[in-house]
């Protein structure tokens, strides 16, 4: 499932042709994707304007005229792609690419600057629902989220207290979307390691018994703050399913130290470690057993 720099990246794709645009035409190909699509759903869409684009964890925010908001979940295999002056326009190798998947193309947003974006989706885990702006911090879908991993509060007091008296694994406790938004499988474990922190260390261990945050909170919260911005400058990661909006891979992956690694030697200077994998809570835990402690 795409993690915080992939809807990023995918946010910053949109935002120059959704922005400032108004829905010209929409067109809702099948009622449902995860969930049945809201009712009038194109109705209530065309004539609006979008008067925002922002992202919270990993869902998309379009703000509207209308003072309802598009809220948007790529799901497991959901994407997006912008089309300007019609598909012939697209470069080859990338319109070859789209003709295999078109059927799977749910939904069509025709923008009055002439662009078109559609929404492919081929196994329908993605989402869309509208929602009153006075409502958004109600949401259930939002209102359980923890902090932006990003924003001005985030810091390592802030994780601290969060993970405070915490019998759960460090790994888990990041996974939790109450603890911190936005951070998956691929950049928990990405960020330990730059932390130099072991994925089993009691998530406990970052914090004082007062709940203050200690060494090992300043270098989580640095570690996960760059590794989610060094993603997002690279596009993301593209693994399976991910791609830009105008359908080239993220590169993120190409610089992963620990994801998927194991058996390899661990990019650490001066450390002799091997990458090695296990799992937990069902997922798989990449770590050095050597530099992480």
């Amino acid at each position: 499932m795409p993690e915080l720099p992939e809807v990023e990246t995918v946010r910053r794709g949109l935002e120059p042709v959704m922005e400032g645009a108004r829905f010209q035409e929409v067109e809702a190909r099948r009622g449902d994707l995860r969930w049945p699509l809201p009712k009038d759903f194109a109705k209530r869409l065309e004539g609006h304007t979008v008067t925002g684009l922002g992202r919270r964890a990993k869902y998309l925010l379009a703000d509207l005229s209308s003072g309802e908001v598009l809220l948007m979940h790529l799901g497991m295999s959901g994407s997006f792609h912008v089309f300007r002056g019609g598909e012939s326009d697209t470069p080859g190798k990338y319109r070859h690419e789209r003709s295999k998947h078109v059927a799977h193309d749910h939904i069509v947003f025709r923008m009055s600057n002439g662009a078109i974006v559609t929404f492919n989706d081929p196994r329908r885990f993605g989402s869309m629902k509208l929602v009153p702006r006075g409502d958004i911090d109600s949401e259930p879908l939002l209102r359980a989220l923890g902090p932006e991993p990003l924003g001005n509060a985030f810091d390592a007091a802030m994780l601290a207290r969060a993970c405070k008296g915490k019998k759960t694994s460090l790994k888990a406790a990041l996974s939790d979307q109450r603890v911190v938004a936005g951070l998956g499988n691929i950049y928990v474990c990405e960020a330990l390691h730059r932390a130099r922190l072991l994925p089993k260390r009691r998530a406990s261990t970052i914090a004082t018994r007062a709940g203050e945050p200690n060494d090992h909170a300043v270098r989580l919260v640095d570690g996960i703050r760059a590794v989610l911005n060094d993603a997002i400058k690279a596009g993301g990661s593209s693994l399976r399913d991910h791609r830009r909006t105008d359908g080239a891979l993220g590169d993120f992956q190409h610089n992963f130290r620990v994801y998927d690694r194991e058996g390899k030697a661990c990019p650490t200077p001066g450390c002799r470690g091997t990458i090695r994998r296990i799992v937990q809570t069902g997922r798989s835990t990449f770590f050095c057993p050597v530099c992480q402690k």
